[in-house]
């Protein structure tokens, strides 16, 4: 099947003098995102011929602990979410959704301070 149109998502990096992130936005213009400021970004990518994923993963240095923890809960959840759509492995999502909830049981996630 040819390729009908091509879809660009970017990823922009502001780095301190240590080459620390310190700013991060991203834009998708066909998702009508333009340069939404973010805190973290946990990129995979395939590489089918290699069997093997490349990651890039940044964190400005100002991101609370308390939010990457929360921001890690919810990308788990939706990496359940997608191999549950992907594989159709309903057994599997299912084991990972009660990971996700030993997860946040265990970082305290629900509880208010």
């Amino acid at each position: 099947m040819a390729v009908k149109h091509r879809s660009e998502i970017t990823i922009n990096v502001g780095l301190d003098e240590n080459k620390v992130p310190e700013e991060l936005s991203w834009s998708a213009e066909d998702g009508g995102v333009q340069n939404m400021a973010s805190k973290a970004v946990l990129l995979s990518v395939w590489d089918s011929q290699q069997k093997d994923t490349y990651k890039i993963n940044l964190w400005t240095k100002d991101l609370p602990v308390d939010e990457m923890k929360i921001f890690f809960h919810q990308t788990l959840l939706s990496m359940a979410d997608t191999f549950e759509t992907a594989t159709n492995d309903d057994k599997m999502s299912a084991t990972m959704r009660d990971f996700c909830d030993y997860f946040a049981e265990k970082l305290e996630l629900g509880k208010k301070k």
